[in-house]
């Protein structure tokens, strides 16, 4: 990174799944900066959803180097995310078409209830070796039984991973969702399903959901919770592939506690 900006700046890793992404600081200047970001990032950025890009750069062997403002700011606190102002950005977020067509001409199709299913099973196939335990099981048997009855034919863009961290509050107080390496076209109830089982108490669906937008039906709730439970299975899954089995473990805990709250039954 260093022969991109010059010697006079200073770079430290700003941590994250991927090890690509990057603070760089010089005097006043302040730059975060990512390795092979989508180039869905400059709609990103024109739409207010991510902090801005300043400028993007191709190196000799074909890597691309984006820089965004660095913002003074924080993640939301869990309890932040019953804000209406999160409701409203994801709102704007699924009802574009902008981000949708971008994405779209991207190649990414949309994804299907089966084909998360498919790749859930074939993770627990590579994961047989490892004792996992009864609650997985359960959950898969459940996406196995209803994944006939979550089908939808409106499709958007969703972020796929809407966990408080990723919503960045700045210190001027605008908010951004960051993080968008995971972007897919899919039902909204991808995104919805976690953030409401997760963070929203269930007597506040109504109205977070009128913030959103829309008025809740049956089928939505039905989507939305298979939604939740197949997401949680893939962080499962991920966090064990990975070997971080203290992570795996937190997070079967949250599943086990989802699915009995909202009684999510095989």
């Amino acid at each position: 990174m260093e022969h991109i900006l010059g010697q006079n700046w200073t770079i430290t890793p700003a941590g994250g799944s991927t090890g690509e992404a990057y603070y760089a600081q010089n005097e006043g200047k302040r730059l975060f900066l990512k390795r092979n970001s989508s180039p869905f990032l400059a709609v990103l950025s024109a739409e207010g959803i991510v902090p801005k890009l300043v400028w993007t750069k191709r190196l000799e062997n074909g890597d691309v180097i984006t820089a965004q403002e660095w913002l003074e700011g924080r993640e939301l606190t869990t309890e932040e995310m019953q804000h209406p102002r999160v409701a409203s950005l994801l709102s704007k977020i699924h009802h574009s078409s902008e981000l949708l067509d971008m994405l779209m001409r991207l190649g990414k199709h949309p994804l299907t209830p089966e084909e998360i299913l498919l790749d859930i099973k074939e993770n627990q196939k590579l994961l047989e070796h490892i004792n996992v335990r009864f609650e997985v099981h359960h959950a898969v048997k459940y996406l196995e039984k209803n994944v006939m009855h979550v089908a939808h034919d409106h499709h958007v863009v969703c972020h796929c991973d809407t966990n408080h961290n990723n919503w960045l509050l700045s210190s001027d107080q605008k908010l951004y969702l960051i993080d968008w390496d995971n972007a897919m076209v899919a039902d909204p109830a991808l995104d919805l399903g976690m953030l409401l089982h997760t963070y929203i108490p269930k007597g506040s669906w109504d109205s977070w959901m009128k913030q959103y937008g829309v008025t809740a039906d049956d089928h939505l709730f039905e989507r939305m919770k298979w939604y939740a439970v197949s997401q949680s299975l893939s962080f499962i899954q991920w966090h064990m592939m990975r070997g971080e089995h203290v992570e795996a473990d937190r997070r079967i805990q949250k599943l086990y506690d989802m699915m009995t709250r909202h009684k999510i039954n095989i």
